[in-house]
């Protein structure tokens, strides 16, 4: 069964009428609140366990109720919380200012030229000391095979080739069934690590 519960009616079923925001403000905020992880547990508590807590303890379940309860067990988490991400939103409103067109070009440029050559030089190279160090053959993926994740095969094995820093990307809802090899650029070279 699949169905969608509209935003009026979330409004009638739950009493809560969210802020109506202008256009990309809230998009803006949530990036703020990403780069200043003003709404993590460490600042608002654990959400996910505290209204169950709320919940359990309360028989008139209401936002209202809601609020009084959290603003109890976390009477400054709300201000933590905006002074965190305002002092990042003020940082972008000084780094927007500094965007032209010709900085776009140069990030674009980037993109497309730089970061393509080196992630690909990259991939090869690793993929052809993988397949030294293993004594076989190695091919880079086709773009059917690279559209499941997978970026070459060392023998009969997918390999995927990501920077260190995909590790920490929570967000990348992509999900890969093959080996994952992590590098890093140093100074002096690759780092490179095979998961077993």
């Amino acid at each position: 069964m699949k169905f969608t519960i509209k935003n009026d009616e979330l409004v009638i079923l739950n009493g809560c009428l969210a802020p109506d925001f202008p256009k990309y403000t809230s998009q803006l905020i949530n990036w703020a609140n990403q780069n200043a992880q003003g709404t993590r547990p460490k600042v608002v508590g654990q959400l996910s366990v505290l209204f169950p807590e709320y919940e359990g303890e309360k028989t008139d379940i209401s936002i209202d109720g809601w609020r009084e309860w959290y603003l109890q067990h976390y009477p400054n988490a709300i201000e933590k919380a905006t002074d965190k991400i305002y002092a990042q939103v003020e940082n972008l409103k000084d780094a927007i200012q500094l965007i032209d067109k010709n900085m776009i070009n140069k990030w674009v440029e980037d993109l497309v030229i730089t970061k393509t050559y080196n992630g690909l030089y990259f991939q090869e190279a690793i993929l052809s000391k993988i397949a030294e160090k293993l004594g076989k053959d190695y091919r880079l993926a086709t773009p059917c095979e690279e559209s499941q994740g997978i970026d070459g095969f060392v023998g009969d094995v997918p390999y995927s080739v990501k920077p260190d820093t995909y590790r920490t990307m929570r967000r990348l809802s992509e999900s890969i069934n093959v080996k994952i090899v992590y590098y890093a650029k140093k100074k002096t070279g690759l780092t490179i690590e095979v998961e077993d």
